[in-house]
């Protein structure tokens, strides 16, 4: 054997005398050893590694902390506003036109919309496979596009508004209140604290939340308007033409130049009073005639409660890039010195922080890598020795720090998902290093040198494990490359594994030899032994009952792949059982409430609801605090959370419990409180959701162009839903015809006798019963509509409609001689996708189901109304299954790039096809863990799940690629083919098994975690079993796909060196 080919050569047989001088043993380092050449080197080594660590912990306090990873919203809202048209006629003349210029987008994936009475609001919704990049430039083609038709919009409409912010998350709330104190004194302090709250680093924008928009109501009763002859548009002209802002010109004098500001504009209320009005040659005072009363929007459009009173809240979001737990502090601090300026009775409460629930986060993450790292550390000492194990520990938190600083320099912060991916990496990161010092302690126990089995260890093991860590990657690769809002969610899965184990990688052949070098103990070589006596170490009552066991397995191959054949068939059987999740719900105590009345409800009435539910809430020990919105949904507190959109008829509550087995319990009782409590209200009680927002966990989306048939079709599919026993709460997105709306008939003739057109009827009943703003009131920095309307009495009953008298040029008239009132239901709400008429039937599941398996099964029972639709209308399955089928198909497009670059990287290690085959075929195997694990906790398989497995795939070839390595290694060194088998398998065993132990065994802390649980029990079952698996199935494998015999093997007169001579060759 030549020594250029980096083995130690064979010593002759006879004793020989101690040489005088040490070898030199160079030679068996190949070309480049960096094992050796960081011994050489020692100083330098550790300068660098000293400093790369003290880097790392500097970067770990440096890394922005956020409770979810950075994610693009590609929705963006644009309003449109048409006073006075009915719902269909938005939708046909507003909305229907935006979407229709909408749809030549070339990233739009689709278009929801809803037109109400007055109002039309469109989501533009771009591909989730859009670059994060494009979004900004696609929202400027939106406005722009919208922009060019804008011209054809009918006359009066007011917009089209839009708003890119969708996404923007309130990292804190606040609420400001008092008694004693209105809503504009409240604002008024807001604006103080908003000045100041600007300047804290890292605060973006402050915005308010139930703010009371001010007027002032000038309300004339319909008698005194008769009575003294004057209509609503004198009324109007003559306070806009005293209050308007207009240029009175310039005196230039020979020195300068002189402002001419005629006096009259209203600078109080009384101003307004004293407006004298002149009707028929006679002058009234606006005050004597008129009830002028400074207020608030009424009714109110929104309403925020904190502790059953109405509050201001104050929501802070943060800068891009910022460190939500260093923002926290900082306002705290800026609270506490503005809490102590407010004025007696003003209370600032924190009703919502991320910074707490991130710190908390993080908190648990530190406990539970110092749990993974104390278990990595037992698994070490116990099965390598002190020593050894000692070696193993101290490169743990080396790995970390490096790995700290790269995410610094990577930009990839700390939040759930780079957490969890951590401890998962670190059962991963300690496998190199225990297969490196593990090849030292043998070689040592050997008698051989330090610096020789340093060495060694890298011409040995480096490659192998380099390949094998490279084919972990690239388990990794799909999450990567993904391209969707999903997979950009979990991409710092990628990020975080693939820094830490190449640094893993790094530290086992630099660091870990420096670290054996130090604390490794060397044992004087016996005169009688050669450099082959390694069969001692292996030659135990324990290893050689695992060769026993080997051989049988070899012996009976057949048996031992038709057994695992038949597992595998079974557990891909039983992986239909296996629950199926999306993500799981989050493990934040907040629970969101909300009710929803029926379309035509006024917010008095949504109110009123509201209170009531806040009253059987008070008191509950579960519960820390309750923040009520009215007339809208809770502001985006939360990164994933299903946003609800303003109306009147909806209220939302965001009940904070004190822990999340207090959210449960409280859940508990609520459920079941709620319907017999609320019957006349639709409620629905969710948790927080981790990952994109769905919403309900089922829905069917019924599309088509006639709104009544796709309600009848929809009546069908709520009717299949309910019958399933796992829906619970089946209902639909909108309501049926049912605002109760009055038409004024108009008779035009009449009309046209008396000199009297529609609009000025419109405009007569709009000031009588909305009031319309007839001129704005300056203060400071505010401008506040003033109002022209009738008292309460003349506006809250339909049947006095026809009794008001309407002043004409011929005097006035009452309304029932111009036309009469027809009482009339049309739609409060039309919903849209991609300007189709869309219901979506939706449906909550029982505890303990999956959404993703009840809409299977309703989906399976569908087939009679799919087969029965009309033509052009359609059933599609919405949801959590869509939303989890468009992150899977993202993930599966690229797994073809997975495969070719683990394809590549083992036949770089294994040139040939046969063994490369071979690697590949253990992969599945570890699916038979994980369905018998999932099954026997219960576990649902969800989308992090399927992460984890895609990885475990490249887990698991990394120990197949070490063993067969060995295998081909043994035979080239000339041992019969079947002992080359055998004693490959076992001296391999001890490695294999521990980094196999280190993995599962680190992933103990992560089962607590909701988000990764999961998949910690998928990869705890897969890798177990795919550890024994790799020991006795592939040996058995290898000996078939070679036609090894039985006879081959060595006599047993012959010595029983059946290690390698030259060693471990992993």
């Amino acid at each position: 054997m030549s020594p250029q080919d980096g083995k130690p050569p064979v010593p002759a047989a006879s004793p020989a005398a101690p040489p005088a001088a040490p070898k030199d043993y160079r030679h068996e380092e190949g070309r480049f050893n960096l094992s050796a050449w960081a011994l050489r080197h020692r100083a330098l080594v550790i300068f660098l590694i000293a400093m790369a660590t003290i880097f790392g912990i500097l970067a770990y306090s440096r890394l922005a902390q956020s409770e979810d990873p950075p994610f693009t919203f590609r929705v963006m809202v644009i309003r449109t506003y048409w006073p006075g048209a009915t719902a269909k006629q938005v939708q046909e003349q507003v909305t229907d036109r935006i979407a229709r210029k909408l749809q030549e987008m070339p990233a739009i994936d689709f278009q929801r919309s809803y037109s109400r009475p007055g109002e039309s609001l469109l989501f533009f919704s771009m591909k989730d496979s859009a670059p994060a990049s494009d979004v900004p430039e696609e929202w400027y083609q939106v406005r722009k596009k919208v922009g060019d038709i804008a011209y054809t919009l009918p006359q009066g409409v007011q917009g089209p508004f839009f708003n890119d912010e969708f996404g923007d998350v309130y990292t804190h709330i606040f609420t400001l209140q008092g008694d004693g104190f209105g809503p504009a004194q409240l604002r008024d302090y807001a604006d103080s604290l908003r000045t100041v709250l600007l300047r804290v680093p890292g605060v973006a924008k402050v915005d308010y939340f139930g703010d009371q928009e001010q007027r002032i109501y000038v309300e004339i009763n319909n008698t005194q308007l008769t009575r003294l002859g004057i209509s609503p548009n004198q009324i109007a002209q003559a306070v806009g033409a005293q209050n308007a802002v207009s240029p009175a010109g310039t005196i230039d004098t020979p020195n300068d130049r002189l402002v001419v500001r005629p006096s009259g504009q209203f600078r109080s209320v009384a101003d307004l009073a004293d407006t004298l009005i002149r009707v028929n040659n006679r002058s009234f005072r606006l005050g004597d005639i008129a009830t002028i009363k400074r207020g608030y929007v009424d009714p109110p459009v929104s309403e925020m409660r904190f502790g059953g009173k109405p509050v201001l809240g104050i929501g802070i979001t943060m800068q891009k890039g910022q460190d939500v737990v260093h923002l926290g502090k900082a306002l705290a601090g800026k609270m506490g010195e503005l809490r102590a300026q407010l004025p007696a009775g003003l209370t600032l409460t924190e009703v919502a922080s991320m910074s707490k629930s991130v710190s908390q986060s993080v908190d648990d993450f530190l406990e539970a890598v110092a749990e993974a790292v104390a278990i990595v550390l037992i698994v070490s000492l116990v099965s390598l020795g002190l020593r050894t194990g000692m070696v193993v520990a101290i490169s743990i938190p080396v790995v970390l720090a490096v790995t700290s600083l790269f995410m610094y320099l990577f930009d990839i912060g700390l939040h759930k998902v780079s957490l969890g991916t951590l401890i998962l990496a670190l059962g991963l990161l300690v496998d190199d290093a225990i297969i490196a010092v593990e090849m030292m302690a043998v070689k040592l126990s050997q008698g051989w040198n330090r610096k020789r089995a340093a060495a060694f260890a890298y011409t040995s093991t480096a490659f192998p494990m380099l390949t094998g860590t490279l084919v972990t990657v690239s388990g990794f690769l799909p999450i990567a490359l993904a391209k969707s809002s999903t997979g950009e969610y979990t991409r710092s899965i990628f990020e975080v594994s693939a820094i830490a184990l190449l640094a893993s990688w790094l530290a086992a052949v630099v660091l870990i030899p420096l670290l054996g070098y130090k604390l490794l103990p060397e044992r004087a070589r016996e005169a009688h032994h050669g450099d082959d006596h390694e069969h001692e170490v292996y030659d135990t009552r324990f290893y050689n009952r695992l060769r026993g066991w080997l051989t049988w397995c070899i012996e009976r191959r057949l048996i031992v792949l038709a057994i695992t054949v038949v597992l595998f068939l079974i557990s891909m059987a039983g992986f239909s059982l296996v629950p199926q999740q999306f993500f799981p719900s989050s493990d934040r105590p907040e629970l969101m409430v909300d009710l929803r009345l029926p379309e035509g409800a006024s917010y008095e009435a949504t109110l009123r609801e509201t209170q009531r539910l806040e009253k059987l809430l008070k008191g509950r020990k579960e519960i820390d605090h309750t923040v009520s919105f009215v007339g809208t949904g809770a502001p985006r507190f939360y990164l994933p959370l299903d946003q609800q959109l303003p109306t009147p008829n909806f209220a939302q509550l965001v009940v904070t419990a004190k822990s999340v087995d207090d959210r449960e319990a409280l859940a508990q009782w609520l459920e079941p409180t709620l319907r017999e409590a609320m019957p006349g209200v639709r409620t629905r009680l969710s948790r927080l959701e981790n990952g994109p927002p769905v919403g309900f966990p089922v829905q069917f989306r019924v599309s088509g162009d006639d709104i009544g048939t796709v309600r009848k079709i929809a009546e069908q599919v709520a009717a299949v839903m309910r019958k399933n026993g796992d829906t619970a709460d089946v209902q639909f997105d909108w309501d049926e015809p049912s605002q109760r709306s009055v038409h004024f008939e108009v008779d035009q003739q009449k009309a046209r006798a008396l000199g009297v057109s529609s609009t000025d009827i419109s405009n007569f009943i709009a000031m009588t019963l909305t009031g319309y703003d007839v001129s704005q009131y300056r203060e400071r920095d505010k401008l506040i509509s003033i109002t022209l309307r009738a008292p309460k009495a003349e506006r809250v009953d339909p049947a006095k409609l026809a009794t008001l008298a309407m002043p004409t040029p011929n005097g006035p008239v009452p309304l029932a001689t111009l036309g009469h009132v027809v009482n009339d239901l049309e739609y409060g709400v039309i919903w849209e996708r991609d300007r189709q008429p869309t219901l979506t039937v939706r449906s909550d599941v029982r505890a303990g189901k999956q959404g993703i398996d009840v809409t299977d099964a309703v989906d399976r029972s569908l087939g009679d109304i799919r087969k029965a639709l009309p033509v052009g209308y359609r059933i599609e399955i919405g949801g959590s299954v869509e939303e989890s089928a468009k992150g899977q198909s993202s993930i599966m497009a690229q797994m073809p790039i997975m495969i070719i670059a683990v394809l590549t990287l083992l036949m770089i290690q294994l040139q040939s096809f046969a063994r490369t085959l071979l690697v590949v075929l253990t992969a599945p195997l570890g699916m038979i863990g994980v369905v018998a694990t999932l099954l026997l906790f219960g576990k649902p398989f969800g989308f992090v799940a399927m992460l984890g497995v895609i990885a475990m795939f490249g887990i698991i070839m990394r120990n197949s690629v070490i063993l067969v390595d060995q295998i081909e290694q043994d035979i080239a060194a000339g041992h019969p083919r079947f002992d080359a088998i055998v004693s490959a398998t076992v001296r391999r065993f001890r490695p294999i098994t521990l980094t196999a132990a280190a993995a599962v065994l680190a992933l103990i802390p992560l089962l607590r975690s909701n988000f990764f649980g999961p998949m910690a029990t998928a990869l705890m079952g897969g890798i177990t079993s795919a550890t024994i698996l790799t020991v006795f199935f592939l040996p058995a494998l290898y000996a078939t796909a070679f036609r090894v015999r039985h006879d081959e093997r060595a006599s047993p007169a012959a010595p029983a060196h059946a290690a390698n001579p030259q060693g471990d060759r992993s």
